[in-house]
């Protein structure tokens, strides 16, 4: 539950920090003294969006903070999952927005994305505000709460993962139909251009190789002409190697009275054994090369028809050829082993959709019997709202497989005995709305263990008689374990609350800042007396305050 707020510098809030109370709590104060101001930054801390038009004073920060008590709710896993420090007596959410409109979230003093706080917002609060009724009209809303009584979170999660693979196989298989269509219209210049890359011969490193070859088979002269030279530098009786060997002998000579010119010596010999070899290996090099014009023009045969297979495919190496052949022969296999391949795509997409099936009968099962505990708890509330002759219905038709099940739901209802059962938005009154909202909200509330609920002035279009009704079925929300929070300017609600909170403007040197505060029992008797008469409270309106009171305590 809500243990305490802060706000500092958030519209015309300077600094609010106040306590919250467990139970049954209300909020009065006149029209735009800030009570939907308080609302907007628990709803930041919930994760909604915000920016600098929200700041008092645009030169500092602006700071939301909430403490929160969790102990009885087992959410420890949520912590766990994101990597945040628990604690169950004092967990704090804060959003911070600077100057300059960058705005930071955290969760027990851990930075966090504004996703995290939301996901952690949703399970510790729920605002209901007056235009939340709408939400009666839509078919998404009605389903969750059918789903909710159901308490089939499990079964449609294991839906929707079914759901959204045999969507993904779905795709798959148009995606492989059209693949096909489109390659089977190509058919023939495909094969063309298989036969093509395949009758090059090409090889992954050939090109290097054959220009290489051609560039040697095109210099043949000058390389022999070279290697003759560098024999003839080496060789003969005047040669390197002759000199060498002459020099490495006159050292041998010396080593007797100079024994230093040994080393010297097997170095030039080590040199002489090397360059015989390099005189070896040039003159076997001239033996082996030869002109050969018809292997030079077969090879450049060659790399033209590689050259023009690279410009034709707008590629520059063999291996990028190689590629495209791959390519053309998986698209070539995919078409002549088409039938396989959709027969193959087609019983996977046919199990997945027959699973989906079966989980989506096991939803209708569970959604047929919540709706019928709706139908039979719905009268009940309603009567207690002061609709006793009211009837609810919901009716489930069957749909097209969705995102969530083949369940279409449709609220109906009907004030009166002899009046038709049609959509609630179609025939529901401002307050009859309000009431059916909040009959659903009781149930919901029972089934969802959130903390915190707060209204928001869901009595507006109530008469103040169905207004102390309202307030009871909140009593009954808080005192099954949960905090009820009601902003309310129904002096009948006011009075039902445990504690008492009201809001209200203060002139300041600054300006004009809104505050809060807990009234105290004699406080508390003027507010209400002052919802029931006006700005005059007279005498009669504090007795009748007194009255209101009286009753609740």
């Amino acid at each position: 539950m809500l243990k305490h707020l802060y706000i500092s510098n958030f519209t015309i809030i300077d600094i609010l920090d106040i306590p919250f109370s467990p139970g049954f709590s209300v909020i009065t104060g006149e029209t735009g003294a800030g009570k939907s101001i308080i609302l907007g930054a628990i709803n930041l801390l919930l994760g909604q969006r915000a920016d600098t038009k929200c700041m008092k004073d645009a030169s500092r920060k602006c700071v939301i903070e909430a403490h929160f008590e969790l102990s009885k709710y087992g959410m420890q896993e949520f912590f766990n999952d994101n990597g945040i420090d628990y604690d169950a007596e004092d967990c704090i959410l804060r959003r911070e927005i600077s100057p300059s409109g960058k705005s930071r979230a955290f969760i027990n003093d851990t930075p966090v994305p504004l996703t995290t706080m939301r996901m952690l917002g949703a399970q510790l609060v729920d605002i209901h505000s007056q235009h939340q009724n709408l939400l009666l009209n839509e078919e998404n809303f009605q389903l969750n709460v059918v789903d909710i009584i159901a308490d089939d979170k499990v079964l449609l999660s294991e839906y929707k993962e079914r759901f959204n693979a045999y969507i993904a196989a779905k795709k798959e298989a148009q995606r492989m139909r059209e693949e096909i269509a489109e390659n089977k219209k190509s058919e023939d210049f495909l094969r063309f251009q298989l036969k093509e890359l395949a009758d090059a011969g090409l090889k992954a490193g050939m090109q290097e190789e054959l220009e290489h070859e051609s560039d040697m088979l095109s210099h043949v002269e000058e390389i022999k002409a070279t290697l003759y030279n560098v024999e003839n530098i080496l060789g003969g009786n005047d040669g390197v190697t002759a000199r060498l060997k002459e020099a490495t002998r006159a050292l041998a000579n010396i080593t007797n009275i100079y024994q230093e010119s040994a080393a010297a010596a097997e170095r030039l010999e080590s040199c002489n054994i090397e360059l015989k070899d390099i005189l070896q290996e040039i003159s076997s090099k001239i033996t082996d090369i030869e002109f050969d014009p018809q292997r030079l023009e077969a090879v450049n045969e060659t790399l033209d028809k590689i050259y023009s297979l690279q410009r034709k495919h707008g590629v520059t190496t063999v291996d990028e050829l190689l590629d495209i052949k791959d390519g053309i022969s998986a698209r070539l296999s995919l078409i002549d082993n088409s039938d396989d391949e959709m027969e193959a795509l087609a019983a996977k997409e046919k199990q997945l959709c027959d699973e989906c099936c079966n989980i989506a009968s096991q939803l209708t099962e569970a959604r047929t019997t919540a709706a019928k505990s709706i139908e039979r708890n719905m009268p009940v509330i309603m009567a207690s709202l002061g609709m006793p002759k009211a009837r609810f219905a919901i009716r489930l038709e069957p749909k097209e497989l969705g995102h969530d099940g083949r369940d279409r739901i449709s609220f109906t209802f009907s004030a009166n005995t002899n009046a038709p059962m049609l959509p609630v938005a179609q025939v529901a009154s401002g307050g009859e709305i309000a009431r059916v909202m909040l009959s659903l909200k009781a149930m919901i509330s029972g089934a969802v263990k959130l903390p915190t609920i707060i209204f928001d002035e869901i009595d507006t279009g109530v008469s103040g008689a169905i207004a102390g009704k309202m307030a009871a079925i909140m009593q009954d929300m808080a005192s099954a374990g949960r905090q009820v929070i009601s902003i309310t300017h129904l002096p009948q609600i006011a009075a039902k609350g445990s504690t008492h909170y009201k809001v209200y403007k203060e002139e300041t040197p600054d300006g004009t800042t809104s505050r809060m505060r807990v009234l105290t029992a004699d406080e508390r008797v003027g507010e209400i007396a002052q919802m029931l008469s006006g700005d005059e409270v007279s005498a009669a309106a504090m007795d009748n305050a007194k009255e209101l009171l009286g009753k609740e305590q």
